[in-house]
């Protein structure tokens, strides 16, 4: 690929008539100029009949005038016009273009140089006044775009309209806009210049920028903290380096603009889509515990009751049905709860309490799983108290237990251990069981997320998502530390009560 300042680009039409333009005006104002000396030469000359002093002052101001009225090329032109009209009409010997008196040459030279140095300093002083000029407009087209970028519309893309306001607001034949990201290319208007796409793509990825002056053709990549995130080519103006600089600045905030607000849409309506699952899980989850609480109800009365007057096969069958709608009813409870958390349903009733009291109710619900099982206790007895709400730090606990006596052997104890640690306590639940792969302790606060070799183990894989959002509510952690074949141990963090600090 030939290198991009030397290569070649062919000249649109509306840059040749621009040219053919251009030099057509530079032509005009020239004769304008040479006309303007003929008709002051002629009044002086033959109406008026000033001496040389008169007509070199008069011509000298014509000169100033020509200067600030056209530019440098014309009002040159019009001096040495204008010098030899002097020297022809006004010194000795009149109508030739020689001198007599060797004084006058320095007289026609002084005047020649002061007209010059005058057109010089006009020209200049107009050049700048028309630079001053043109960076006020860019500087009015800049806050124009800004206003046009903000009110940009959301739902149309944003590369595109950025395209077609720096256009607008510029008065620009070509403009166009390459998005790395998306690898579009955006255009204001239909006209193209060759290998226009090539420039843009390679001035985004390289972030490298070209330039001709033939055709005024500037391709610049746009940054956004350092980084090339497109790159946009314009074409039939001549923008100042602070402009452009500007400019390039102003589209990247379009553009970052619209990534932040189409990240901002993708995150309010994954929330929505969240919230519209959380309601109707929960709002299933109410529905199935009407008719649970109904089975429920006939099981336990008909093994407390009439066990007896059962025979043995029906006995059994109820029992199993009873277990059942005991496990059916905590996943419908897990089911309701996790909804809440997750749709910010629920409120904290947050109180003052010990941590004994708090794991104590916790094994006293778990009195069905945990008969039989060794669950060895170490609470520190000075621990000071917590500010949590009981309840769901209970359930908590439960769902660790649960885990624990869960994914450890029958035989093997389970260790419910309270330190204070760093300002507040931990409280930790640890098992025997065949511990967490490494690469799986990341997920399994998941929702619904079941280990790799836990697929034939009873659950739904709700339970420490819910500890999880617990936690996070309170605005404390859940952590696991846990090795293969050495067990897992959970920890959570519990804040101190107020006073509690300072003892």
């Amino acid at each position: 690929m030939p290198s991009l300042a030397n290569s070649t680009i062919s000249q649109p039409r509306f840059v040749s008539r621009r040219m053919g333009a251009g030099a057509t005006r530079l032509a005009g104002r020239t004769v304008a100029s040479l006309g303007l000396i003929a008709a002051i030469t002629i009044l002086l000359y033959r109406f008026f009949h000033v001496n040389a002093t008169t007509a070199g002052f008069l011509y000298l101001v014509t000169v100033l005038v020509i200067a600030a009225a056209s530019g440098i090329v014309e009002s040159t032109i019009a001096s040495i016009v204008a010098m030899l009209c002097f020297n022809y009409f006004f010194f000795p010997p009149i109508g030739t273009l020689t001198i007599a008196d060797p004084q006058n040459w320095v007289a026609l030279f002084a005047f020649l140089a002061t007209a010059l140095v005058a057109s010089q300093l006009s020209a200049r002083a107009k050049r700048r006044t028309q630079e001053t000029i043109a960076r006020q407009h860019e500087i009015e087209k800049l806050y124009s775009l800004s206003r046009a970028l903000l009110l940009a519309d959301a739902s149309r893309p944003m590369g595109q309209q950025v395209a077609q306001r720096v256009a607008q607001a510029f008065e620009l034949p070509v403009v166009a806009l390459y998005e790395r990201a998306s690898s579009s290319v955006y255009r204001a208007t239909e006209q193209e210049l060759p290998e226009l796409d090539e420039r843009l793509k390679d001035a985004a990825h390289r972030s490298t920028s070209f330039h001709d002056e033939g055709s005024k053709l500037t391709v610049a990549p746009i940054r956004l903290g350092g980084q090339p995130i497109g790159s946009l080519a314009i074409a039939g103006s001549s923008l100042s380096d602070a402009a452009l600089h500007s400019l390039l600045n102003l589209v990247a905030i379009g553009l970052e603009r619209a990534i932040s607000q189409d990240s901002m849409n993708r995150a309010e309506v994954a929330r929505e889509s969240e919230e519209l699952k959380s309601t109707l899980l929960d709002a299933i989850a109410h529905e199935f515990q009407t008719p649970l609480t109904s089975i429920k109800a006939v099981t336990t009365g008909l093994l407390s009751d009439s066990a007896h007057m059962l025979p043995e096969q029906q006995r059994e069958l109820v029992s199993i049905a009873d277990e059942s709608a005991d496990r059916l009813s905590k996943l419908v409870t897990d089911a309701i709860q996790l909804a809440r958390t997750e749709g910010g349903a629920f409120r904290l009733k947050r109180g003052v309490h010990f941590v004994s009291s708090l794991v104590s109710g916790a094994l006293r619900e778990m009195k069905s799983l945990t008969d039989g099982r060794e669950i060895n206790l170490s609470l520190s007895e000075d621990l000071p108290p917590v500010w949590v709400d009981a309840e769901m730090i209970q359930m908590v606990i439960t769902h660790l237990l649960d885990n624990a006596l869960k994914y450890s052997p029958s035989g093997t104890a389970v260790s419910v251990r309270a330190q204070l640690s760093d300002g507040r306590v931990t409280v930790s639940i640890a098992n025997q069981g065949p511990g967490i792969p490494v690469d799986e302790q990341s997920s399994i606060f998941e929702k619904f997320y079941r280990g790799k070799n836990d697929r034939n183990l009873k659950g739904t894989g709700m339970g420490l998502a819910i500890a999880r959002e617990i936690m996070a509510a309170h605005g404390q952690q859940i952590w696991v530390a846990s090795q293969p074949g050495k067990g897992a141990e959970f920890f959570v963090s519990l804040p101190l009560a107020r006073g509690a600090e300072a003892e």
